[in-house]
């Protein structure tokens, strides 16, 4: 890494974003020194300076709720981390999973493929994902199809709910489609924004 954090410009803390590595939702803020910086790095589980407690303080270390270190990046001004983490577990002390309390978790489609990608992984006989992927990509295809006119159907007659449940219908079977292609939905996000310029 070609920055370097100034821990002097603030003091001696700097504030440390922590990001979702798979759904990219910001989990929650907390502020570090450079011992716990270092600390971060060396055992990649992100560790705090708590301001209350005038210590040290690994996320986790009572609850078992750990922010696996998957990547770090520094600010262009090189006082704030950006530390995307894999949680195990809820974030927030209260139980939830992020720190901040917003309306809807804003990159679920993200957390839903991670969702299809464990019922591959571990599959069960009440599972609609385990039972598609059983049946083969010409099924799983085929379904992408049949949603697809479903979506088109409902959006030509109007009805907006039936449009917005068809639309969920079509966006999963995609998703369960990218997952037997072995294409992440991240492939597509950055197909797409290399598109978009």
């Amino acid at each position: 890494m070609g920055n370097q954090i100034d821990f002097e410009k603030s003091g001696g803390l700097v504030p440390a974003i922590i990001q979702d590595v798979q759904t990219l939702e910001v989990l929650m803020l907390g502020y570090m020194n450079e011992e716990a910086w270092q600390k971060t790095q060396s055992d990649k589980r992100v560790t705090f300076f708590s301001r209350s407690k005038n210590r040290l303080w690994t996320k986790g270390e009572e609850s078992g709720h750990f922010l696996e270190v998957v990547s770090t990046h520094i600010d262009c001004d090189c006082d704030t981390l950006l530390i995307k983490a894999l949680p195990k577990g809820p974030t927030c002390h209260t139980g939830s999973r992020s720190c901040f309390s917003t309306e809807y978790n804003q990159n679920f489609i993200f957390e839903l493929a991670n969702i299809i990608a464990s019922r591959y992984e571990f599959p069960t006989a009440d599972s609609y994902v385990s039972r598609l992927h059983t049946r083969g990509l010409n099924k799983i295809a085929q379904k992408v199809g049949e949603e697809a006119v479903e979506t088109v159907i409902a959006a030509l007659a109007e009805d907006e709910v039936d449009f917005i449940n068809e639309a969920s219908d079509l966006v999963f079977h995609l998703l369960v489609l990218l997952k037997e292609k072995g294409i992440p939905l991240e492939t597509i996000a950055k197909n797409l924004e290399n598109r978009h310029r």
